[in-house]
């Protein structure tokens, strides 16, 4: 994983992605939860509970306690709150910079959280957006993103359980080219 140059606060940068992935939480009808995902076998409440989980875990191994996991009986209320603590340890500068040897070798808890899990908040949106029936664009900023960091996880991408690997279909716009990229069309 390439580091990035970005000197934006960490907290900042990750209240940018987070921003993003609640604003498509919020705007997800009480009943579309349990619809169906395109991420197999996942609903709606699935993905946000991945997103809450992965980050949870990550910075549960390197010691960063975030207290209990919220129920997700509540996804946008779960993610509130575990939002809100993964805020609350990142006003500490020590955090982000902390250095450890990552999948793509040496780098930072900030850098992996913007990084890789910048990332999931932007690529799950659209999946819980497309389980409710809302058509989710993304900007062009958040395109060059998630081409430059799809390119940099290489063949990484489609280890077992991230993404499949689907043709890009003929004419297809930057989304549905980025989409088929990311196994999200069918």
């Amino acid at each position: 994983m390439t580091t990035t140059t970005d000197n934006t606060p960490l907290l900042d940068r990750y209240n940018r992605y987070a921003d993003g992935f609640s604003a498509v939480i919020e705007s997800l009808p009480a009943d579309a939860w349990d619809n169906a995902s395109p991420c197999a076998g996942w609903t709606a409440r699935d993905v946000v509970g991945h997103v809450i989980e992965t980050q949870r875990q990550f910075l549960d191994g390197h010691g960063i306690d975030l207290g209990t996991a919220p129920p997700l009986d509540d996804p946008a209320g779960a993610w509130r709150t575990h939002r809100d603590a993964v805020a609350a340890r990142l006003t500490d500068p020590g955090v982000g910079r902390r250095r450890y040897d990552g999948h793509f070798g040496p780098t930072t808890i900030g850098e992996t959280l913007c990084r890789f899990y910048g990332f999931d908040m932007i690529a799950h949106r659209w999946d819980i957006a497309a389980a409710a029936g809302i058509a989710h664009r993304f900007t062009e900023d958040e395109l060059t993103e998630m081409e430059s960091t799809a390119d940099g996880f290489g063949d990484a991408l489609y280890a077992e359980g991230v993404c499949r690997r689907i043709d890009v279909p003929a004419g297809a716009d930057r989304q549905t080219r980025l989409l088929a990229r990311l196994g999200r069309l069918t």
